[in-house]
């Protein structure tokens, strides 16, 4: 799904008012009517016993929430609504919004944080509508403002909290806190996602995030050129390798892992066992010698194979093996469990300079471009697509101090030309042109020593069957939180494995067949 910048956002509406001739104040009415009925479904009981709270900007904003109050008045709520601001600056059509409220018996009372029945009330509601600030809040909420005083309210409220549009606090275009955030329990959004309620803090506060149409045009919305968008199960489907029913193992692609150490035999496991149930025709798996038995006694479905090490670790003495392996090879996963160490570095250094196959670099191979990463700009003619985290990305030269991760994501693209996978809550992939992919699935599950070393293995398994770059990195993305899904489903985040984030593979992939 297409996810919106404030801007667009901006430009949409202007277009629908300016150009369609569709009344503003209608749009308004149908924002405050998907807000109202999602508080309606949150009720703990019939609304003639509950009561409820808005909680509004001056803005249009706060005009969907005073409208907001309203509808759920007339639906039996008791309830009260408070302008956080002025009333010289209410706009004209949250003018009208308060007028329509007072000839239903209920005024929009002025906010006052030194009010404890005001605080009183909206930590007793049952529902409470934050309609504070829209998308286009770009300055931090000041500490010991009003406008922060009812952010706290919000949060110390007992009430369930539907945001209107968005959580007040949350930038629009990259979910970064502003000063102070609502959580919201639900945020009613309308037209499209917002970018901020994908990424970054903002795709925790959201909550549930329901999408609202309020009548700009579908035209108008399918014209939108978005460089972000979530994947949904419909492009994995669309983007997962066929199978031609006279296959056979040659045909499904083959992977070479390089990766191990003694200490870290799981890794490559974990890798190979992956992309095999991925559907990789053939996986071979090239780890230090010493830890060859343990590795040939764990894999029956792919094939180990011993190579020179020193102290444990793989040794630069590997790479002409290697390379001659990863000639016969469609892609190459690069990093799980090879331990650091100024050897592997050189050897790491070495094979990205040579190897011509598309490459996948996680975990250490990852490490092993600080201070090198003119290693990985001399690979722009081929595929090369990283798995970092945010430790190892920054130690590559990523940059999150801004809090922008999709910004971070975009711009190590731009800089470097790989395909790049951030991991994390709500995973990124960075695409060419300055796209990016924002994934959908996964728990905190998945937060376990092992899981990158599983989505490895998926993506190498998609690229081998062929795959695109882009395709295969944000598909495995979508399997490999799918498949945690699963197994969160049988044994709780807590105790899944990434064993069983492996075993759940063939289901997450069935469910998109």
């Amino acid at each position: 799904m297409k996810l919106t910048t404030a801007a667009q956002m901006k430009e949409l509406d202007r277009q629908a008012i300016e150009e369609r001739g569709i009344p503003s104040l209608d749009l308004m009415e149908r924002a405050a009517a998907g807000v109202a009925e999602a508080a309606l479904a949150l009720l703990p009981q019939r609304p003639g016993k509950c009561r409820g709270a808005a909680l509004c900007g001056a803005g249009n904003n706060g005009g969907d929430g005073i409208a907001a109050a309203r509808l759920l008045f007339l639906k039996g709520l008791k309830v009260r609504a408070f302008l956080v601001g002025d009333y010289e600056k209410l706009t004209p059509d949250a003018l009208e919004e308060t007028r329509r409220l007072s000839e239903c018996g209920v005024e929009l009372e002025r906010f006052d944080p030194a009010d404890e029945s005001q605080r009183a009330w909206v930590l007793g509601c049952d529902v409470v509508v934050d309609a504070l600030f829209g998308v286009g809040l770009s300055r931090p909420i000041g500490a010991g403002t009003p406008f922060a005083a009812a952010v706290d309210w919000m949060n110390e409220s007992r009430a369930v909290v539907v945001a209107a549009d968005i959580a007040s606090g949350v930038a629009a275009d990259t979910g970064a806190v502003l000063g102070r955030a609502v959580r919201a329990d639900r945020t009613v959004t309308f037209t499209l996602p917002k970018v901020g309620q994908a990424v970054g803090e903002g795709a925790v506060l959201s909550g549930n995030v329901e999408v609202r149409d309020i009548g700009i045009p579908a035209d108008l919305v399918r014209g939108l050129v978005c460089r972000a968008q979530t994947v949904e199960r419909d492009f994995a489907r669309a983007a997962l390798p066929p199978r031609r029913a006279d296959g056979h193992k040659g045909t499904f692609g083959k992977v070479l892992i390089i990766g191990g150490a003694v200490g870290y035999t799981g890794a490559p496991w974990l890798t190979a066992a992956a992309a095999v149930r991925t559907g990789c025709g053939l996986v071979s798996l090239g780890v230090p010698e010493t830890i060859w038995p343990v590795e040939a006694a764990k894999c029956v479905s792919a094939m180990p194979f011993p190579l020179p090490d020193k102290h444990g670790r793989l040794s630069p003495k590997a790479k002409e093996e290697i390379l001659e392996r990863a000639a016969d090879c469609d892609a190459v996963a690069l990093g799980p469990g090879l331990g650091r160490g100024d050897g592997v570095t050189e050897l790491v250094l070495d094979l990205l300079r040579e190897i011509q196959q598309p490459v996948v670099l996680d975990a250490d191979g990852i490490n092993a471009l600080a201070g090198h990463i003119d290693v990985l700009d001399a690979r722009r003619d081929r595929i090369t697509v990283l798995t970092p985290h945010d430790g190892e990305f920054a130690r590559i030269g990523g940059d999150l101090t801004g809090g922008d991760r999709l910004g971070a994501a975009r711009a190590f693209w731009a800089a470097h030309g790989c395909v790049l996978v951030l991991k994390g809550h709500r995973t990124l992939t960075a695409a060419p042109a300055g796209n990016v992919l924002v994934n959908t699935t996964g728990n905190s599950g998945l937060a376990k020593g092992g899981s990158g070393d599983v989505l490895t293995g998926i993506i190498a398994s998609l690229l081998a069957q062929g795959a695109a770059a882009v395709q295969a990195a944000a598909v495995g993305v979508w399997l490999h939180g799918r498949a945690g899904d699963l197994a969160a489903e049988r044994l709780t985040p807590y105790g899944m494995t990434p064993e069983d984030v492996v075993s759940s593979l063939p289901a997450a992939i069935g469910e998109i067949l």
